[in-house]
């Protein structure tokens, strides 16, 4: 497994179809995930919480809670797999249970919980696209490289956008 960071959260155009976007920590390869409005939003959210607080938790606020009050903390997500153009993933909390999650769901919730986010080195394999070194100055750099990188690709390039993860 390789960890992952959240660079953001963009929407590819023409389609309109969000896309989340991580890149693997100390390496060079990054991995989008075509996902959800709704996912898109909560992830967002996490990446850059508004100024001021919503005044009721949100669905990814109440099941991070909960998982507080039972004492099961989220450790980390693995995102396992990548079949029939989509992406599995798995929630590990505690010592031992694993939870199946769409990768986007589980992005939200290590988000919020602080939790690690790691991905097969397979999926990285088959997923994972590189962005010319020179093009890589600093993380300011990175959000136009992507945007740049979506300007140029299609859902069909990786996973379809009738798979939201």
């Amino acid at each position: 497994m390789k960890d992952l960071n959240v660079v953001g959260v963009r929407v590819e155009l023409p389609s309109n179809q969000p896309i989340v976007l991580l890149k693997e920590d100390n390496g060079e390869r990054y991995l989008p995930i075509w996902i959800g409005p709704a996912e898109a939003t909560a992830i967002a959210i996490a990446c850059d919480p508004p100024e001021r607080p919503v005044s009721r938790p949100l669905t990814h606020d109440l099941f991070t809670d909960v998982l507080k009050q039972l004492d099961a903390p989220l450790r980390k997500v693995e995102i396992t797999e990548l079949s029939d153009n989509v992406f599995y993933a798995e929630l590990v909390l505690g010592d031992k249970l694993r939870i199946s999650a769409r990768p986007s769901d589980a992005i939200a919730l290590a988000l919020r919980a602080g939790a690690g986010i790691c991905c097969a080195e397979e999926v990285l394999e088959e997923a994972g696209i590189l962005i010319p070194a020179d093009q890589k100055d600093d993380r300011e750099n990175e959000v136009e490289q992507f945007r740049e990188f979506l300007d140029n690709i299609s859902p069909e390039d990786f996973a379809g956008p009738n798979t939201a993860s």
